[in-house]
């Protein structure tokens, strides 16, 4: 499957496993790369620019297949050395660089002088006018549907895909309510290249993920996320538990700020859940799509029944409904 994603990414397939904090490292990073798609190791995961020098190392020994880097350029983030996993991605030569949570202006020159493509993460067509004017070279559009932050124009992918497909010159990765072959002939119909996945790779077997944290979410349908941080501008999809109805009903008392909510749904203590397996204890990032998730199939399987299913419906469902079959 050739598109012009896969030709920017070097790889056979265009499905790109999203850079997720926490569990983007390198046996999950180097299983979706050996299946053929392309893995994308999480900067911000690591403490400081050695230690994302050794897991490359650790990803390298493991796969012989391209794969990247995520870099969360966080506004305001303190004592998160940016400037230095830069560095790093550059002298290591990484292909390609997946960036989001703020604008790569200020990186753009050094990774592009070393020869690195840079597909930055947007939830708005307006967001991804400005990063192609900037010089990126693709463009992930996150829907409403996705984990994390899904922005604050609620558009879902059907309508968000199309119309960044239509403004932008440069490749175009649809992300936010993917899970199976399906999803991606869809985006692949809306004028995407390709597309982006983070929940669906993070319920695989090579996903670090505690067993079980992965049950719970296996246990989800598509109405078990909720948004919280909304009221200040920081509305973060996560899986509806205890923790997120405490958090809600403090969101709603108006002497409420964003940093009495950021012990409930900050970081430190979901990557703490992830690990331990409490799922109760933390607002855990995870997107609507988690509702056609049943499964927990390595990486090669997933990838390759994505396959399957992609090719009966291009081949088999599409033609019969124009009896062509």
């Amino acid at each position: 499957m050739k598109t012009k994603v896969s030709a920017l990414l070097g790889s056979r397939l265009p499905i790109v496993q999203s850079g997720m904090r926490w569990a983007s490292r390198a046996e999950l990073v180097s299983a979706v790369s050996n299946a053929g798609a392309f893995g994308i190791l999480s900067a911000h995961t690591q403490p400081d620019a050695e230690a994302l020098r050794r897991e490359i190392e650790r990803t390298r020994s493991m796969t012989d297949r391209p794969f990247g880097v995520n870099l969360t350029l966080l506004p305001g983030a303190s004592g998160v050395d940016v400037e230095g996993y830069v560095r790093v991605v550059c002298e290591e030569r990484i292909p390609v660089v997946e960036t989001a949570g703020g604008s790569p202006a200020r990186h753009l020159d050094a990774l592009k002088d070393a020869g690195v493509k840079v597909m930055h993460k947007a939830t708005s067509v307006r967001h991804a006018l400005k990063a192609e004017s900037l010089g990126v070279d693709a463009v992930i559009i996150d829907g409403f549907e996705c984990a994390g932050h899904p922005g604050a124009d609620d558009v879902p992918g059907l309508v968000l895909i199309p119309a960044a497909a239509r403004a932008l010159k440069i490749p175009v990765l649809a992300a936010g309510g993917i899970a199976d072959g399906r999803g991606l002939v869809a985006a692949l119909a809306l004028g995407a290249e390709g597309v982006c996945m983070g929940t669906r790779f993070l319920l695989t077997r090579e996903s670090p993920l505690h067993p079980q944290v992965k049950a719970r979410m296996l246990a989800a349908s598509e109405t078990d996320t909720t948004l919280v941080g909304r009221r200040f501008g920081d509305s973060i999809r996560v899986l509806k538990n205890r923790t997120t109805a405490e958090a809600l009903a403090l969101e709603t008392q108006p002497a409420t700020t964003h940093g009495d909510l950021l012990p409930l749904i900050g970081a430190p203590r979901w990557m703490q859940a992830m690990e331990s397996g409490a799922a109760d204890d933390a607002a855990l990032p995870i997107g609507q799509c988690v509702g056609l998730i049943d499964d927990l199939p390595s990486c090669a399987e997933l990838v390759e029944r994505m396959l399957v299913e992609a090719r009966a419906a291009i081949e088999q469902r599409l033609p019969a409904l124009l009896g062509a079959a």
